[in-house]
C-alpha cells in the first residue's frame, strides 16, 4: 500500500511537468469549406487553403509565439497591411508550383495562366502529426489537363520548432508527357515578411524605389550570403532575422531522394524563398559559357510520375543556434 501511495505521489508531482509539453505539441485540424485549419499546442500555425485561389497554398504562417514569418499580400488586398511590399501578387504565402509546364505558366497569375484545381483533400492526426493529403489537376487557362498531382503535407512541433514536410507526386496523363520547362520561376517557395530581409532596394506602391536597411541574413551549406546565395546549388539554405529581441528562422531542406540534389535556389534579398530543380539554365548560364534554354528541362514519360520533397524547419536563433545543419542532417536520415 505504501509503495502504491508513493508511485501515485511521484505521478501528480510529475504531472504538471509532463502535460503541458504534450500539450505544447498537440496538434488539431479543423475542416472549412474552403480550407484546413491546423493548431499546435492550441495555437494556430498556419491554413492549407484549397479553394477561390488560382493554386493552393499554406496561410498564415506563424511561429511559435505567433510572430508572422510571411507576407500577408495579396491574400488581405492592396493597402492591407501598411507598409508591406506589394510586388508580385502570385507569392501567396507558401506555396508550390512552376513557371514552365508543358509551356504554360503556373507560376504567376491571371486568365491566361495556368490553375491547381483542387479534387480532393483528407485530414488526419497521428501521434502528434498533422497530416493533409490532396489532389489537384493541373489545368491551362481554357480547361486541357495537364497533369495530376498527389500532395501531402505534414507538420508537427517540437517545443520552439516547427517543421513542415511537404511532399509532391506529379503524375502525367497517360496519352502524353509532361516537360517541366528550364527557368527560374518556381517552384517550392515561401514569401518571407520584409522584417526578415537583408539590405536591398524595392519598389513601393507609388512606384518610388526605396532602400531597405534590413537586419536578415540568408546563408547556404557553404556558408554563402544573401545575394551569393542566388542560383547557387545547396542542401539547405537559412533566412533569419531579428524581431523584438528574438531572432527567427526559416530553414527548407531539399530531400537527398530528390532529382537533380542538391537543388538550385531562387532565393532572393527581397523576400523569395524558392527551391527550384529545373532552372539550369538561368541559374548556371553566363555570357562567356551559355547553355541551351532546354538544359534544365525534365520530361514526365507518359503515364509516369515524379516525386519531390522538402522540409521546412521555423526556428529560434540563427543557423548555429537552431543547429540547422544538424536537422538537415536528420533530415536525410529519414527522421
Amino acid at each position: 500500500m505504501k509503495s502504491r501511495l508513493l508511485t501515485l505521489l511521484a505521478a501528480a508531482l510529475l504531472a504538471p511537468l509532463v502535460s503541458p509539453l504534450r500539450a505544447a505539441d498537440a496538434v488539431k485540424l479543423t475542416r472549412l469549406d474552403d480550407r484546413v485549419r491546423v493548431e499546435l499546442g492550441g495555437q494556430l500555425f498556419t491554413e492549407y487553403i484549397f479553394k477561390g485561389t488560382p493554386k493552393p497554398y499554406l496561410y498564415p504562417v506563424l511561429a511559435s509565439d505567433g510572430t508572422e514569418l510571411m507576407r500577408h499580400f495579396p491574400m488581405k488586398g492592396k493597402g492591407g497591411v501598411p507598409g508591406e511590399v506589394e510586388d508580385h501578387p502570385h507569392h501567396r504565402s507558401l506555396w508550390f508550383t512552376h513557371g514552365a509546364v508543358n509551356g504554360l505558366d503556373f507560376w504567376a497569375d491571371g486568365t491566361d495562366k495556368g490553375k491547381i484545381v483542387s479534387e480532393s483533400v483528407e485530414q488526419s492526426t497521428k501521434d502528434g502529426v498533422a497530416t493533409i493529403k490532396a489532389r489537384n489537376k493541373w489545368v491551362s487557362a481554357e480547361g486541357v489537363l495537364q497533369l495530376t498531382d498527389e500532395t501531402t503535407i505534414r507538420i508537427r512541433g517540437e517545443g520552439d520548432k516547427r517543421f513542415l514536410d511537404y511532399e509532391v507526386t506529379l503524375k502525367a496523363p497517360a496519352d502524353k508527357p509532361v516537360v517541366f520547362g528550364d527557368t527560374k520561376e518556381g517552384s517550392m517557395a515561401i514569401r518571407v515578411p520584409l522584417w526578415m530581409t537583408p539590405p536591398h532596394t524595392y519598389t513601393d506602391t507609388n512606384k518610388k524605389k526605396v532602400k531597405h536597411e534590413g537586419l536578415g541574413t540568408i546563408i547556404n551549406d557553404s556558408g554563402q550570403k544573401n545575394d551569393d546565395t542566388w542560383g547557387k546549388k545547396s542542401t539547405w539554405v537559412d533566412y533569419h532575422a531579428p524581431k523584438d529581441g528574438k531572432v527567427y528562422g526559416i530553414a527548407m531542406f531539399d530531400n537527398p531522394q530528390n532529382p537533380r540534389f542538391p537543388t538550385w535556389w531562387h532565393v532572393r534579398s527581397y523576400a523569395l524563398f524558392a527551391a527550384n530543380p529545373f532552372g539550369q539554365h538561368d541559374f548556371e548560364g553566363t555570357k562567356a559559357k551559355p547553355l541551351p534554354p532546354t538544359a534544365g528541362d525534365l520530361t514526365i514519360p507518359a503515364g509516369g510520375s515524379v516525386t519531390f520533397r522538402w522540409r521546412f524547419y521555423f526556428h529560434l536563433g540563427d543557423e548555429k543556434a537552431a543547429q540547422v545543419a544538424e536537422q538537415f542532417k536528420a533530415y536525410a536520415a529519414g527522421k
